[in-house]
């Protein structure tokens, strides 16, 4: 259900993403004390939730769980319990959906999130995805499902209703624009994801350029959340270069309480991202 709502907008900080480096933005965090130092900014900004990747000594993406453990251990020890600390699945072309599923069993984190199209393509296992669906179940860990395109939806719709994504709701994060030429998203580019499953708990977005923040704010007027990323856009909405995350954050913020949507804690952000088992 999509429309004014009395759920506390959700705002989740991606602070690196997966591919820039700091050649691209010389101020990106990379090392764990640096996405720690930036986690704080952003918790203090408005954040309830961090979306957590980790790189290689040279920058590069990785899922090594061990990575990951370091990352936690800094950014928990900086932001304190009340924050969601997720950690991502990417493949970015490098890892298959076996290897995501197996970080997941290493890690056993608290939260992920899982591409639909990389975990579950036409051709996969479906009875290894449902086992590992299942692990997640058992150990507790709150899924956010990422979804591209209407066609991603359709198979979020099809595991649920088979089975293999066994529970009623999920979280769920739209992508405008990912593959849009030069990524630059619209807030038009929501209006196919609206009304597109009855088997979503939540819903939030992430979106790529110079519209991010409107694309942002149209989410949280239509009741879902938003992740802002500083790979996806690093201008504020005056066109300047923004400092960090955090800065980013802190306009989408202002901009949610002029729409009358309250800011989540972390304690309310780990109710938002809970699934429906």
């Amino acid at each position: 259900m999509m429309g004014y709502t009395d759920t506390p907008f959700l705002i989740a900080s991606a602070p690196n993403g997966a591919r820039k480096t700091k050649a691209d933005l010389p101020n990106i965090p990379i090392t764990p004390v640096e996405v720690a130092k930036t986690a704080l900014k952003c918790k203090q900004a408005g954040a309830g939730m961090m979306h957590l990747h980790v790189r290689d000594d040279e920058q590069r993406h990785s899922l090594d769980a061990g990575r990951y453990r370091e990352m936690l251990r800094e950014v928990r020890a900086a932001v304190g319990p009340d924050m969601v600390l997720q950690v991502t699945t990417e493949a970015v072309g490098m890892y298959s959906a076996g290897d995501q599923m197996a970080m997941v069993r290493d890690l056993v984190p608290d939260a992920v999130s899982i591409a639909i199209r990389e975990i579950a393509p036409i051709d996969a296992d479906l009875n290894e995805v449902k086992g590992f669906f299942e692990f997640m179940r058992e150990a507790a860990i709150s899924p956010q499902f990422i979804v591209y395109a209407p066609e991603d939806v359709q198979r979020f719709n099809q595991l649920v209703e088979i089975g293999v994504l066994p529970g009623e709701k999920f979280p769920v994060l739209f992508v405008l624009g990912r593959y849009t030429a030069g990524q630059q998203s619209n807030p038009v580019d929501l209006l196919p994801f609206i009304g597109s499953s009855s088997y979503i708990s939540e819903w939030m977005l992430c979106a790529f350029g110079a519209f991010e923040n409107a694309c942002i704010l149209t989410g949280a007027g239509l009741g879902g959340h938003g992740r802002i990323g500083f790979e996806n856009n690093h201008l504020g909405v005056d066109g300047n270069s923004a400092d960090d995350n955090a800065e980013l954050i802190a306009q989408a913020r202002d901009g949610a309480r002029l729409m009358n949507r309250k800011i989540a804690t972390g304690e309310q952000a780990k109710q938002i991202m809970q699934p429906q088992w």
